[in-house]
C-alpha cells in the first residue's frame, strides 16, 4: 500500500509538471513567430512576391502553346475538299503548335524583373518588421505578467503581515491593553489587502490571456512564465542615450526604413516600365498545323471499275448549211478512295515562321496616363520613405524620453519606499507599545504598501523602456 501511494504521488507530480509548462521570453517569441497569424500572413506575402519575381524572369523565355479541335458539321456547310457549299455531314479534326518569343519590348521585361526584385526585398523587410513587432508585443505582455505576479506576491505578503498584526492586536485586546475597537481598523485593513489580492490576480489572469491570444494558444492551457533576474543594474541608472546615437543605429537596424527605401527604388523602376509602353515591340513567331476531314478523297487515284459513258442530249450544230446532232458523253461511276487519317495529317502538315512588329500609335491616352501614374507613385514613395524616417526619429526620441522619465520615477519610488518603510517600522514599534492608535498605524501600512507597489511598477516600466531603446539600437530582446 505504501508503494502504491508513493507511485500514485509521483504520477500526480509528473502530470502536474506536464500540465504547467515553464516558458521563457525566448520560447514565447519563437512560438509567436511560428504560430502568430500576422507573421504567417507576412510570410505568405513574401512567398507571393517570390513568385511574382520568378514570373517576371520567366517572361524572357519563349512561349509555346498547343491546340487541338474535333467536331462534326451538318447542314449547309463548306466542303473542305472542294471549298464549295453542300448540305452534308463532315467530321473534322485539327492540331496546331504555336511558339513565340519577344526580341525587343522597350526593355520592359528587364525593368519588370528589376522592379519585382525590389518588391521582394521590401516584402522580406516587412516580414522582418512584423516579426520584430510581434516580438516586442510578446515582451510587453511578458513583462506585464511578471509585474502583475510580483504585485500579487506583494499583496499576499502584506495580507500575511496584516493578519499577524490583527492576531497580535486581538491578544492585546483580550488582556485589556487595547480598546476593543482597535481590532475594527485592522479587520478593515485585512479586507483591503484581500481586495488588492483579487485585483492583482485578475491582472495576472488578463495578462496570461492576452499573451496566449498573441501566441495563438488555447486559453485553457496552463502556462507558467520563467522569472528572469529583474534587478535594476547600477549601469542602467547612470546610462545615457543621445538622440543621434540611437537614431543612427535605428536607421541601420530597423527593417521598416529599408523597406520604404526599397519601395522607392521599385517605383522609380516602375517609371521605366511605363515609358516602355511608347516603344515598339518586336517578336518572332512560328506555327505548326495539320488537319483531317471525313470528306477528303484521293483525286489522283480514281477507281474506274464501275465507270460508264452516259450520252447527253444531242445538240444541233449547223455546218455549211447542213445540220448535225452533236452528242457529248459523261463518264459516271468513277469513285475516289478515302485518304487515311495518318495520310491526311501528313499531307496537310504546314509550317510558318516570321517576325511581328507592333508600333504604338494611339491607345486612348493609356500610355501617357500610365507614365503620369508611375510618376505619382514615385512621389508617393518618396513621401512614405520620408515619413518613415521622420516617424522613426520621433519614436526614438519618445523612447529615450520615456526611459529617462521612468529612470527618474524609479529613483523617486526607491526613495519613497525607503521613507515609507522607515515610517512603517517606526509605526509598528509605537503601535506595539500603544503610542499610536490603529488609524495612524494603518495609514503607515497603506503608505508602505502603496510605495512598494509603485516601486515594483516603476522597476518594470524602467526595464521595458530600457529594452525599447536597446531594441532601436539593434540589440535583441
Amino acid at each position: 500500500m505504501t508503494r502504491l501511494i508513493i507511485l500514485f504521488s509521483l504520477c500526480c507530480a509528473v502530470q502536474l509538471m506536464n500540465a504547467q509548462e515553464t516558458w521563457s521570453l525566448e520560447t514565447c517569441v519563437k512560438y509567436a513567430w511560428e504560430n502568430n497569424l500576422t507573421v504567417q500572413q507576412a510570410q505568405l506575402s513574401t512567398r507571393n512576391a517570390e513568385l511574382t519575381m520568378k514570373q517576371s524572369q520567366f517572361n524572357r523565355l519563349p512561349s509555346v502553346n498547343g491546340s487541338a479541335s474535333a467536331g462534326y458539321q451538318f447542314g449547309r456547310t463548306i466542303d473542305p475538299t472542294t471549298n464549295s457549299f453542300n448540305n452534308t455531314r463532315i467530321g473534322f479534326n485539327s492540331y496546331g503548335i504555336n511558339a513565340g518569343v519577344i526580341l525587343f519590348d522597350g526593355n520592359r521585361i528587364n525593368s519588370e524583373v528589376q522592379q519585382s526584385r525590389y518588391d521582394l526585398q521590401a516584402t522580406k523587410l516587412d516580414n522582418e518588421n512584423t516579426r520584430q513587432t510581434v516580438a516586442l508585443n510578446t515582451a510587453t505582455f511578458y513583462l506585464n505578467i511578471l509585474l502583475s505576479e510580483e504585485q500579487l506576491a506583494n499583496a499576499q505578503t502584506q495580507l500575511s503581515l496584516s493578519n499577524q498584526q490583527l492576531a497580535r492586536t486581538a491578544r492585546l485586546v483580550e488582556v485589556g491593553q487595547l480598546a476593543p475597537n482597535a481590532r475594527l481598523d485592522l479587520e478593515a485593513q485585512v479586507a483591503r489587502n484581500e481586495q488588492l489580492i483579487i485585483e492583482a490576480q485578475n491582472a495576472v489572469d488578463i495578462g496570461y490571456l492576452s499573451l496566449k491570444q498573441l501566441l495563438q494558444i488555447d486559453p485553457s492551457k496552463d502556462l507558467v512564465l520563467e522569472k528572469p533576474d529583474a534587478n535594476i543594474e547600477d549601469q542602467a541608472l547612470v546610462r545615457t542615450f543621445s538622440l543621434e546615437e540611437v537614431y543612427r543605429a535605428a536607421l541601420q537596424s530597423q527593417p521598416g526604413v529599408a523597406a520604404a527605401q526599397a519601395r522607392l527604388e521599385s517605383s522609380k523602376v516602375g517609371e521605366k516600365v511605363a515609358k516602355s509602353g511608347n516603344l515598339p515591340t518586336l517578336s518572332i513567331f512560328g506555327n505548326l498545323n495539320t488537319s483531317y476531314s471525313s470528306l477528303a478523297r484521293d483525286f489522283n487515284n480514281p477507281n474506274r471499275d464501275n465507270a460508264v459513258q452516259v450520252p447527253n442530249d444531242p445538240i444541233p450544230v449547223e455546218i455549211d448549211g447542213t445540220t448535225f446532232d452533236v452528242v457529248f458523253f459523261n463518264t459516271q461511276g468513277i469513285t475516289y478512295p478515302n485518304i487515311s487519317y495518318g495520310d491526311q495529317l501528313n499531307e496537310n502538315f504546314g509550317q510558318s515562321a516570321g517576325l511581328s512588329l507592333s508600333v504604338p500609335i494611339y491607345n486612348n491616352h493609356r500610355n501617357s496616363i500610365n507614365r503620369e501614374r508611375a510618376r505619382l507613385n514615385v512621389i508617393s514613395a518618396e513621401l512614405t520613405a520620408r515619413q518613415t524616417t521622420d516617424q522613426l526619429k520621433t519614436d526614438v526620441q519618445s523612447a529615450i524620453t520615456q526611459f529617462r522619465a521612468s529612470r527618474n520615477a524609479y529613483l523617486a519610488a526607491q526613495r519613497s519606499q525607503n521613507a515609507a518603510e522607515a515610517a512603517y517600522n517606526d509605526a509598528q514599534r509605537r503601535f506595539d507599545v500603544g503610542a499610536i492608535n490603529t488609524f495612524e498605524f494603518n495609514n503607515a501600512v497603506d503608505n508602505f504598501d502603496v510605495a512598494r507597489r509603485e516601486l515594483t511598477r516603476a522597476k518594470y516600466q524602467l526595464l521595458f523602456n530600457l529594452k525599447v531603446v536597446e531594441f532601436y539600437m539593434g540589440q535583441p530582446l
